[in-house]
């Protein structure tokens, strides 16, 4: 035995496998160049000697300061702006309160299970979505990077969404709020509305013509639009200062820009219920029409808001997980970041039509004095007899009963000449049936209601600070969706690369703040993201339960969790979801084949929103999209299935556990063992092979299956990923 054989004695005392070079010291014992290597392990013990019996392995990759920094980091990833201006449209449009019904079963058939398997294959690997697919399946691998070019789509116009959201927060430290009222226009005889203003709303003609300045068409540029340039540069500037270190830097945020949405989403609530109509517009909301729950068209959305609220396919989940300790229960996480997101979105649309409905019953009483002057005016012209107005009536001080009492009259005595008369119904429901989601209800229903609140530019400030902290949130699990996994992968600074992300995104992103640019945001919103991440998903669901294994997989999360998962997520992940999946997948793509493709322009002369198709280059955008964000899957798959990378000579790192301490080995797993034999030092050996993964059974391997005391071992878990350094593992 060499003269330094105790050392290897000492490390593997607990009954760790043998690796390949244990078994190769023991046929060549007198080979000095395998003594120089093992001499390393021997360096390598002493590095360790300090850590504590039990910790991880990953003692030098970043870790959360606590659980709840965790916690909070996926709640504000997952609960974005979709959460307050999505989820009431679909709850509105699809059934009122029954609509929970099919959001809540989809959540529990994919929702939660997906989010699980995401969270357990980042736990388990530790890697970003890059390293985790990869490692699974190597002709897999272009998951990883789907994942990422998506990412980075998606972070191109949603933080434009927040750069809207600054412009507005800045304006609101006035009084009155400037979309207040409709500007006044002067020339040398007289003054007068802004007619764009007045054939719309002051709110509408704001956001239009104020912040955008829009322009009439998708093809007329129009220049950039400075002051939203800079509100762009500036939410860059936060986004990079808070990702610039990580999770160091970005988890200290998460505690105020994860918690604060919920004090304003409170504050807001407590203050709609105490305005009047706002329980109108609860009970309008949670009003279930049990008959639209049946229809196809409400589960295909219900699935689709279930699968892009928990953010599925990102990659951020992944990322977030990869830096806990490998036997946190990400059970537990799963079941209570889903309910937190769902329940965050009842909040919220609980406060959105309390709100609204404050704000119809305003209108609707606008409505109500304007009709009963129309009223008068026709019984002093004698139109309508006196004898039709009950004698209870006063229509100086009449009440939307009253007045809704006088119309039923009027149009029943005067059936055939009523529409001559040009009465309105006034009713409160007319109003709350207008749905409304996005931008329109941010910066137009919104913002009209709260400029009728008492202390208006408070509310205001609350409500864009509290949109620009949900905005953040989910931009940083969206980052960290494409830093993490190029980090692991490509061994980059993280600093670099963060600066690097966020001024070559910045420069792409003038695209959307030109005054065409609200089109490009609807564009990359309609096409960039949906398909390409179901398909994502549908992989990833396919490479844990068919290529890596179902059975493995629930035995490793046995090893995590110190308990087996309920056979529920078994029968889930082999079959609900992978059907639900590809169903919802058929649904889009008809759904994206039936509605024409284009967007809705606003006509300044008419004040009105028009529907446009897309030009001929703009199809083909919206196609490019689509097709650069799922090729990285094709490409690296035939890469790896024609062999164009040359892997056959190259070696595996092979990390052993043992009770918080790891022995870094260099194993050559295919070839020759010359990397070895010759004492080559670790960074001399060649890139590893992804040909074969030591993980699975190899046919005559039968100890390489399982680790000591029948857990996989984490050494066999990460034996083929390419270049492992201790701290990535």
């Amino acid at each position: 035995m060499p003269k330094n054989s105790k050392v290897v004695k000492r490390e593997l005392d607990d009954e760790v496998i043998e690796s390949v070079k244990d078994l190769l010291s023991n046929e060549d014992s007198s080979d000095d160049a395998f003594k120089k290597s093992e001499l390393m392990v021997d360096d390598q013990e002493e590095k360790d000697a300090d850590v504590e019996e039990g910790s991880d392995v990953e003692d030098e990759r970043p870790a959360w300061n606590s659980k709840l920094q965790y916690i909070l980091a996926q709640v504000g990833f997952s609960v974005g702006l979709g959460n307050v201006w999505r989820f009431p449209y679909l709850c509105q449009k699809n059934g009122g309160g029954a609509y929970l019904v099919p959001y809540l079963v989809l959540l529990l058939i994919i929702g939660i299970p997906l989010f699980f398997l995401e969270l357990a294959v980042g736990q388990r690997i530790r890697r970003g979505s890059i390293g985790v697919w990869n490692y699974i399946s190597p002709k897999l691998g272009g998951i990883g990077f789907a994942s990422c070019v998506v990412c980075f789509f998606v972070a191109l116009y949603y933080n434009v969404i927040i750069g809207w959201s600054l412009f507005y927060f800045s304006q609101s430290f006035q009084h009155p709020l400037p979309w207040d009222q409709c500007p006044l226009v002067k020339n040398a005889s007289h003054t007068f509305v802004e007619p764009e203003c007045e054939k719309s709303s002051a709110t509408t003609y704001y956001w239009y013509r104020e912040a955008l300045n829009i322009s009439s068409s998708l093809s007329e540029s129009g220049g950039l639009n400075w002051k939203m340039t800079i509100c762009l540069l500036a939410a860059w500037v936060m986004v990079c200062l808070a990702m610039i270190k990580g999770i160091q830097s970005s988890g200290k945020i998460m505690y105020f820009s994860s918690l604060f949405p919920y004090v304003v989403l409170l504050c807001f609530l407590i203050r709609g219920l105490l305005l009047n109509g706002s329980v109108d517009g609860i009970r309008h909301m949670f009003t279930p029409k049990l008959e639209i729950m049946l229809e196809p068209k409400v589960w295909r959305e219900a699935a689709t808001q279930v699968f892009f609220a928990l953010g599925l396919g990102f990659g951020g989940v992944i990322a977030f997980s990869s830096y806990n300790k490998r036997d946190n229960n990400c059970h537990f996480d799963a079941v209570l970041v889903s309910f937190i997101n769902f329940f965050t979105s009842v909040l919220a649309t609980l406060v959105v039509f309390a709100v609204l409905g404050f704000k119809a019953n305003i209108i609707n009483e606008k409505c109500v004095i304007q009709n009963s002057e129309k009223i008068l005016k026709l019984l002093k012209m004698g139109n309508l007899s006196q004898d039709m107005i009950p004698h209870h009536i006063n229509f100086s001080s009449i009440t939307a009963e009253d007045y809704n009492l006088v119309y039923d009259i009027i149009q029943k005595v005067k059936e055939e000449e009523f529409g001559s008369l040009g009465l309105k119904s006034c009713q409160i429901e007319d109003e709350l049936n207008k749905a409304v989601q996005g931008t329109g209800l941010a910066f137009i229903a919104f913002t009209e209601a709260m400029t009728h609140f008492p202390a208006s530019p408070f509310w205001s400030v609350m409500f864009f600070l509290m949109l620009v902290n949900l905005g953040l949130g989910s931009m940083f699990g969206t980052i960290e969706g494409i830093i993490t996994p190029i980090v692991d992968t490509f061994k980059v600074r993280k600093e670099i690369l963060t600066v690097i992300c966020c001024l070559v995104a910045f420069f792409i992103g003038l695209i959307f703040v030109q005054r065409s640019g609200n089109y490009f945001v609807t564009m990359f919103d309609d096409y960039s993201a949906t398909l390409p991440l179901l398909i994502v998903v549908i992989l990833e669901n396919i490479a844990v339960i068919r290529i890596y294994g179902i059975d493995k997989f629930m035995e490793d999360l046995k090893d995590m969790l110190g308990f087996s998962p309920s056979q529920y997520y078994y029968y889930m992940w082999k079959y609900v979801s992978p059907f639900v999946l590809l169903c919802l997948l058929v649904a889009s793509v008809v759904q994206m084949g039936l509605s024409p493709p284009g967007y809705n322009a606003w006509i300044e002369d008419t004040a009105t929103e028009e529907f446009h198709s897309y030009p001929t280059w703009g199809m083909i955008v919206c196609i490019s999209l689509m097709v650069l964000a799922i090729l990285p899957v094709p490409i690296v798959y035939m890469v790896r299935r024609c062999n164009l990378i040359d892997d056959s000579s190259g070696s595996l790192a092979s990390v052993s556990y043992k009770r918080g301490r790891i022995i870094k080995e260099p194993v050559n797993l295919e070839g020759d063992n010359t990397s070895l034999i010759h004492g080559k030092s670790p960074s001399e050996v060649p890139s590893p092979n992804f040909g074969k993964n030591i993980y699975r059974k190899q046919t005559g391997s039968p100890t390489l299956d399982t680790a000591p005391n029948g857990r996989y071992g984490i050494g066999y878990l990460m034996a083929d990923m390419p270049d492992m350094p201790e701290s990535d593992l």
